[in-house]
C-alpha cells in the first residue's frame, strides 16, 4: 500500500463508496458510517439486515467518541489494556448514533485496530469506518483479494491491498458492561 492508494481509498469513502481492505484476520468491507446510502449499499452487498448493527473500527479512541457514550475511568482503563488490538467491544451508544450503525441495540460494536493498513485508512479518512467481513451472509469471509472479487464482481468502489494480520478469524466481541463474550475469537 502506498500513499496514493491510501488517499484514493479515503476519497472513495468520502464520496460515499464501499471498499474492501485487509484487517486483523480477513478482508473487511468499509464505508463512512455517517453516510446512510453508503451503509445501505454495504448492507445490500452483505445481504445483512440493518437491525443486526455493524462494527466500527478506528485508529484511536477519539475517532469513536462521536458514537459512544462517555466512558468511566474504569472502562477507559479496561479498553486501554486491549486497544489498539484485535478486540471488539460493545459499548453504550450515544443517543444520536444512527440506527443504521447500532441496529436494534443501545450499544455499538467498536474496535481500535492495530492493523497497519486498516488504521492508516481510518487516519486518511479522518474518522471511524464501518468494518464488516468481506463476504455475503452465510459465506466464508474473504482472506484475499481474489475471493473479494469473486464475491463482489464489479460491485465495490475499490479494494485497498495489503497483508492480513495474524489473527485466525474475526475478532472476539465482548460486552463491556457485563463482560460477557458475545462472539469468541475466530468465529
Amino acid at each position: 500500500m502506498n500513499r496514493w492508494q491510501l488517499a484514493q481509498a479515503a476519497r472513495t469513502i468520502h464520496g460515499g463508496g464501499v471498499i474492501a481492505y485487509p484487517t486483523e484476520a480477513v478482508f473487511g468491507l468499509g464505508c463512512d458510517p455517517l453516510n446512510p446510502d453508503a451503509v445501505q449499499n454495504l448492507l445490500t452487498l452483505k445481504q445483512r439486515p440493518m437491525n443486526k448493527g455493524l462494527i466500527l473500527i478506528a485508529a484511536d479512541i477519539a475517532q469513536l467518541t462521536p458514537f459512544i457514550a462517555p466512558l468511566t475511568p474504569e472502562a477507559k482503563t479496561q479498553l486501554a489494556h486491549t486497544w489498539p488490538g484485535p478486540h471488539t467491544w460493545l459499548l453504550p451508544a450515544r443517543a444520536n448514533t444512527p440506527r443504521w450503525i447500532r441496529g436494534q441495540h443501545d450499544t455499538i460494536a467498536v474496535r481500535v485496530t492495530a492493523h497497519p493498513v486498516a488504521a492508516a485508512l481510518c487516519r486518511a479518512a479522518g474518522h471511524a469506518l464501518v468494518s464488516t467481513s468481506a463476504n455475503p451472509a452465510g459465506k466464508t469471509p474473504a482472506i484475499d483479494t481474489l475471493r473479494v472479487r469473486r464475491y463482489f464482481p464489479n460491485a465495490l468502489d475499490g479494494i485497498l491491498h495489503g497483508a492480513l494480520g495474524t489473527e485466525t478469524g474475526p475478532t472476539p466481541i465482548r460486552d463491556l458492561a457485563t463482560k460477557k463474550l458475545i462472539r469468541p475469537a475466530g468465529s
